[in-house]
């Protein structure tokens, strides 16, 4: 609808008129039509209990045991039988 208001209008005027509801386009007129058409119904649909867990036993969610922080990889891997080889160095 904006845009067949945009052939014969400047743009102010069709965002308007497109959504100022004195315009319906034929798409909002066919909804419009189709709410009024809609059954009404006023009898309620009974709620049903949902008895599914009612017995079972109740879920107990607990988070994991908490650890000690560790000291860091020695700590973790325990110390390394010989130093890490040395970086060859480096040419500028």
């Amino acid at each position: 609808m904006l845009a067949d208001n945009l052939t014969t209008a400047s743009f102010s005027v069709a965002l308007q008129r497109t959504f100022d509801g004195k315009h319906p386009c034929p798409l909002c007129k066919a909804a419009a039509e189709g709410r009024k058409s809609e059954k009404k119904s006023d009898t309620l649909v009974p709620l049903k209990k949902f008895e599914g867990l009612s017995d079972a036993a109740p879920i107990m969610v607990c988070p994991p045991p908490a650890s000690p922080r560790t000291g860091g990889w020695d700590a973790v891997f325990g110390t390394l039988p010989h130093a890490p080889p040395v970086p060859p160095p480096r040419t500028a």
